[in-house]
């Protein structure tokens, strides 16, 4: 698995968007960032996003 660089319980009562929020701010302050569902952990991870 690649760096973590946050998580978000997967039943969270705002679902994803507290994730997606902030993978936002990280890839706003120069960190690109993605989302991603960690099914083994049942939880969001934010991750660096990685370059094509």
């Amino acid at each position: 698995m690649s760096e973590i660089l946050d998580h978000f319980p997967a039943g969270h009562p705002r679902g994803s968007r507290p994730a997606e929020e902030r993978a936002a701010e990280l890839t706003r302050q120069g960190q690109p960032a993605t989302v991603r569902m960690d099914m083994d952990s049942d939880r969001f991870i934010v991750v660096p996003e990685r370059a094509s």
